[in-house]
C-alpha cells in the first residue's frame, strides 16, 4: 500500500486527498485533545504544526473537499470532565505559524495585499516572545475580577476563577477607565524554570510523580479542583492582550493596550518591541532566539501582531486564526539516547500505536523517556529496532519523536521489529484496512482497552455529560464488572440494590456521593440527538458532523431508519442523500454505515434508546441565523473601498456563499469599477445588483 503522507500535496489525486484529509483530521483532533484537555501531548509542536500545514495545503488545493468538521474550523479541545463551562465573550483563536524568514515575508505580503497597501509599506508590528504556558481569559466587570477560564475549544473554556484568584500577578481590581468597562484580559499562566525544578525536587522527596516540563506543571497546577493546591504552586501570569471591551475607542493600537495593562499591575513582557519592517522583524527573531535558553521561563517562539487596531479589525479572521498575527516557531531540540523497547498502546477506536521506551535523557532541560513512533510504516521506514542508539527531537515540551538510528550497522543488532498481529489488550486479531496506515484491533467493545475508553467518550462533556462520572470512575466500575457498556450506566442504580457490596460501602464512596451520581445519571435519560450521535464514538463522526446529521434528519427514529436504508444499498436514495451532505466524504459515510451494518450495534441501540433513554429531536437555535445565511454573493470589477479578499471574508462571516460565476441562483452581485460580463449576466437574469456603498450599507458596516 502506498504511503499517502509521503506524497507531495501537488501530486495527490482528488481521491488520495480525501483519504489524507480524513487521516489528518483524525490525527489533529486526537492531538488537540491530548494537548488542550489532558495536558499530555504525544507529539512535538513541530510535528503537530506539520500536520496542520499539510492539512491546510490540501484544503487550499481542493477547497471542495473541506469537511464540515475540518480542524481548520476549530481551535483547541472541548472542556474536560470536572470543570464547569465558561463561554468567552469573544473567541480565543489560535495562530498560523511561520518557521523561517521566507514565511515571515509571505505573512507581511499577505497582510499588505489584503489591505491594498504597497508590499514595501512600513507597517508597524508588535513583537512578543511566545510564552510556553497555559492560555487564560480573565473577565473584569466594573473593575472587579468576575471570572477566569482556560482556552478550551476557543469558544468555551474551563472555569478556573477561584484558582486564578490565587495568583499574585493577577490584580483583583482594575482602576481608571478600565474600571468602567466589562473587559477580557488575556494572557499566559506559566512556571519559571527554577520554580519547576524546585517543585519536582519536593515531589520527589514526597514520593509523588514529577511533572515532565514547566508547561505541564503550570497546566496541572492551574487545572485543580481544589484552589488550595493551586495557591501552593509558584504560578505566574504574563498579560498579552485584550479580548472583548465595551468601549473600542479607548485604544488605537495594541501597544497602547499593553501599556495600559502594565499600568494596571499586570506583568507585561519587557522584551516586547515595535518593529517597522521585515529587517527589524528578522533582527528581533535572531536576538530572542539567542536569548532563549538564558531566560528564566520557557518560550517556543515569537508572536508578531499588526499594531493598529483598526487594521486588525479590517484584516479579521480566517477559520481558526487571525489574519493580523502570526507565530514564529523556534526549531526543535535534539539529543541521543538508547531505545530499550517498543511498546503498544490501544486506543478507543482500536488503533494500535507504537511507543518507544528510551533511556532517560535531558533535552533542553526536560528529562524524557518515551517517544511516539506513530505507526508500523514509520518504524519500517526508519528501521527502528530495540537496542538502537537514536536521535530524538523535541520541538516543544512534549514526548519527542525518534528522528533516526545512529548505529544501524553495528554487529549483534536485534531483528527488524514485527508489528503485533494480535491485540495486546485482548489477544484478538489485528487488521490493517486498505488505504490506512494504522493497525486496528477487531474486537470492538469486547476489547477491554477499547470498551473502557468508549464508555469514557460516551459520558464525556460534549457527549452525554454525566456529572461526577469521570475517567477514574469508569475505570473503577469497568474493572469491577459493573459497567462494561453504556447500557450498564443506566441500569447501575437498580443493580446496586442487589449487590452483595453496594457502592456506598466502597472505599471513597459515601451515601451522598452515590446518590449524587445516580441523580446525574437519571438527569441524562433525555439527551439531544446531536449529543447522542457524537456519544456513540463512530469513527470520523466528530461534534460538527454529529450536529450536521442531527440538523439533516431531525429525529432519532428518522436518522436510524435512513442509515439502515443507506447501509443496505449504495444505490438507494438514502445513501445518495447522505453522500450529498456538504462536509461528509465517502470514507466518513463508509465508517458511519459500517456501524449500522454490525448487528451488535443495532441491538445495542434497541436496548438503550427506549428502554433506558430518550433521544430528543434536533432544535434549531436562533444563534445559527446570520444576516446573509443561505445567500449567494458574487463580486465583480475592481473594488475600491476594500480588497477582494476582505469583501469575500466579510460575506462568508455573515453566512453567505461567495460565488465565482453569476447564475439564476445568485442573490446579489456587488459591482466595482470596470465590471464586465458578470454585470451583463446579472442584468439579463434579473439578479439584484449592488454598488460597493450599497453593499456596505446592507451589511451594516460589518
Amino acid at each position: 500500500m502506498s504511503e499517502l503522507r509521503a506524497i507531495p500535496v501537488s501530486d495527490l489525486t482528488k481521491a488520495q486527498a480525501v483519504q489524507e484529509l480524513e487521516r489528518l483530521a483524525r490525527d489533529i483532533v486526537h492531538h488537540d485533545t491530548r494537548y488542550y484537555q489532558s495536558d499530555m501531548p504525544e507529539i512535538s509542536d513541530r510535528d503537530y504544526d506539520l500536520l496542520r500545514l499539510r492539512h491546510k495545503a490540501i484544503e487550499e488545493r481542493f477547497p471542495e473537499l473541506i469537511r464540515a468538521d475540518s480542524p481548520s474550523q476549530r481551535v483547541g479541545a472541548v472542556v474536560s470532565d470536572g470543570f464547569q463551562k465558561l463561554k468567552h465573550l469573544t473567541p480565543m483563536l489560535s495562530l498560523d505559524n511561520a518557521f523561517d524568514a521566507d514565511d515571515l515575508k509571505k505573512f507581511l505580503e499577505k497582510v499588505c495585499r489584503f489591505l491594498g497597501m504597497p508590499l514595501d509599506s512600513d507597517l508597524l508590528f508588535v513583537a512578543e516572545p511566545k510564552i510556553d504556558g497555559l492560555s487564560c481569559n480573565l473577565i473584569y466587570n466594573q473593575g472587579v475580577l468576575e471570572s477566569a477560564a482556560t482556552r478550551g475549544d476557543g469558544e468555551v473554556g474551563e472555569d478556573i476563577t477561584e484558582n486564578i484568584r490565587t495568583l499574585q500577578d493577577v490584580p483583583q481590581k482594575l482602576t481608571g477607565f478600565l474600571a468602567q468597562q466589562r473587559v477580557e484580559i488575556r494572557g499566559e499562566v506559566y512556571m519559571s524554570k527554577q520554580d519547576f525544578l524546585n517543585l519536582n525536587q519536593t515531589r520527589t522527596q514526597n514520593q509523588e510523580q514529577v511533572f515532565a516540563n514547566p508547561r505541564n506543571a503550570a497546566a496541572g497546577s492551574l487545572r485543580q479542583l481544589d484552589a488550595k493546591i493551586t495557591a501552593s504552586r509558584p504560578l505566574k501570569f504574563f498579560a498579552y492582550g485584550v479580548g472583548a471591551i465595551q468601549d473600542q475607542t479607548l485604544h488605537q493600537t495594541h501597544w497602547d493596550r499593553l501599556q495600559t495593562l502594565k499600568d494596571q499591575g499586570f506583568q507585561v513582557n519587557s522584551l516586547n518591541r515595535l518593529c517597522t519592517n521585515l529587517h527589524e522583524i528578522e533582527s528581533f527573531t535572531q536576538e530572542i532566539e539567542g536569548l532563549r535558553y538564558s531566560l528564566s521561563y520557557d518560550i517556543d517562539g515569537i508572536v508578531f501582531k499588526v499594531n493598529d487596531l483598526s487594521l486588525q479589525e479590517r484584516l479579521g479572521f480566517v477559520a481558526r486564526a487571525p489574519r493580523f498575527a502570526i507565530a514564529f516557531k523556534f526549531p526543535p531540540e535534539q539529543a541521543q539516547t538508547r531505545l530499550n523497547e517498543i511498546g503498544i498502546q490501544v486506543g478507543r477506536t482500536g488503533v494500535l500505536t507504537p511507543v518507544a521506551h528510551l533511556e532517560p535523557v535531558n533535552v533542553g532541560g526536560v528529562l524524557v523517556s518515551r517517544a511516539t513512533l506513530h505507526n508500523a510504516d514509520e518504524i519500517t521506514r526508519k528501521d527502528i529496532r530495540p537496542g538502537d542508539l537514536v536521535v530524538i527531537q523535541r520541538a516543544g515540551d512534549v514526548i519527542p519523536q525518534v528522528v533516526k538510528v545512529l548505529d544501524g550497522d553495528r554487529q549483534g543488532r536485534s531483528e527488524p521489529y514485527e508489528f503485533p498481529r494480535k491485540c495486546p489488550a485482548c489477544d484478538s486479531h489485528v487488521v490493517r484496512l486498505e488505504g490506512e496506515v494504522a493497525y486496528r484491533c477487531t474486537a470492538g467493545l469486547i476489547c477491554p482497552a477499547q470498551a473502557a475508553l468508549r464508555i469514557r467518550h460516551f459520558i464525556s462533556k460534549t457527549a452525554l455529560d454525566i456529572e461526577g462520572f469521570g475517567s477514574k470512575t469508569v475505570d473503577e466500575f469497568f474493572q469491577a464488572g459493573l459497567v462494561t457498556s453504556p447500557i450498564d450506566i443506566f441500569a447501575l442504580e437498580e443493580r446496586n440494590k442487589t449487590l452483595a457490596k453496594p457502592l456506598q460501602t466502597w472505599e471513597g464512596w459515601a451515601e451522598k456521593s452515590v446518590e449524587k451520581l445516580f441523580y446525574s445519571i437519571r438527569s441524562k435519560r433525555r439527551v439531544s440527538l446531536e449529543s447522542f450521535i457524537y456519544a456513540l464514538g463512530i469513527r470520523q463522526i466528530g461534534e460538527v458532523t454529529a450536529k450536521l446529521l442531527a440538523k439533516t434528519y431531525v429525529s432519532y427514529e428518522n436518522w436510524v431508519l435512513e442509515m439502515l436504508k443507506a447501509s443496505a444499498s449504495q444505490e438507494s436514495e438514502a445513501y445518495q442523500n447522505l453522500l450529498s451532505l456538504e462536509g461528509i466524504g465517502v470514507d466518513t459515510v463508509a465508517d458511519l454505515l459500517d456501524f449500522f451494518q454490525e448487528e451488535h450495534n443495532t441491538a445495542f441501540l434497541k436496548n438503550l434508546v427506549g428502554p433506558q433513554i430518550q433521544v430528543l429531536d434536533y432544535v434549531v437555535q436562533n444563534a445559527e441565523a446570520q444576516i446573509l445565511s443561505g445567500k449567494t454573493v458574487v463580486f465583480t470589477g475592481t473594488l475600491t473601498q476594500f480588497s477582494r479578499a476582505e469583501a469575500k471574508a466579510t460575506a462568508e462571516r455573515l453566512g453567505a456563499k461567495v460565488g465565482s460565476a453569476v447564475s439564476s441562483k445568485t442573490d446579489f452581485v456587488v459591482v466595482g469599477t470596470d465590471a464586465g460580463s458578470k454585470l451583463t449576466q446579472a442584468q439579463a437574469l434579473g439578479v439584484t445588483i449592488l454598488s460597493e456603498s450599497q453593499w456596505k450599507e446592507m451589511i451594516g458596516g460589518k
